[in-house]
Order: C-alpha cells, then structure tokens, then sequence
C-alpha cells in the first residue's frame, strides 16, 4: 500500500479526503443495499452484495485503491443498467474513482495499517548506565 501513496495527507487534505470517503461510501453502501433488498436473482445479489462491500470499504478507508475501483466499476454499470439513477450513479462512480487514484488520507485504516511508521534509534550515550 506505501508504494502506491507516498503520504496519507494530513490536515485540511485528510479532512477533504475523509468527506469524499464518507460521502461517496455512504451513498454506494445505501443505494447498493437498497438494491441488494429488491434483487431476485443470484448473480443480481452478488453484484449488489460486492457493491455494498466495496462502500463499506470505501468509506472505513481499507484497502482503498482496489475497493475505489471496485466502487467505480460496479456505480458506472449501474448507471449503464439503471438509467433512472444514472446522474446520481455517475457522480458516485467518479468519487470512487477519484478516492482509488488520491489515496484513503491519514485518517482511515490503511494509514494505520499501512502508512509511515517513527521509529527512534537511542544513542549509545543515551543509555542510561548502571
């Protein structure tokens, strides 16, 4: 995951970079389970059900690129098949997008899981002697 961001953006990024999560996350989960309810066949469950996977994802920042395009692919054929939620899907679709390209910001799980860590090498004169 380091090799795809080189930081996880701290301050106002990181707040801007959590709003597109939270939206864009928020909007796929609820459309995607709204969705999964009134589906009828099993292939149809399974893409809602990726779906929802995939804003879940987005929105608590875990796995980030895969899961934003994930996100993307799944809102733009939604949008193909639905034409009635096309705008709305559309928009979601390049939120995704945009998250799986800019990184999931320094508040989200990959950064703790995945981002810089401080490590403090002491001194052979900092020890303390006995």
């Amino acid at each position: 995951m380091r090799r795809l961001f080189s930081t996880f953006a701290h301050g106002a990024p990181g707040v801007g970079l959590l709003l597109l999560r939270a939206a864009c996350g928020t909007a796929l989960g609820v459309h995607a389970a709204a969705t999964l309810l009134s589906s009828a066949g099993f292939a149809s469950t399974v893409l809602h059900a990726i779906g929802a996977g995939a804003g879940v994802l987005v929105l608590v920042g875990l796995w980030t690129p895969i899961a934003g395009t994930l996100a993307a692919l799944y809102a733009a054929y939604e949008a193909f098949v639905s034409p009635v939620d096309a705008g709305f899907l559309v928009i979601v679709a390049a939120l995704a997008a945009a998250l799986a390209l800019l990184g999931p910001g320094a508040w989200s799980i990959d950064a703790r899981l995945f981002g810089w860590k401080r490590i403090e090498i002491r001194n052979d004169s900092d020890r303390p002697t006995s």
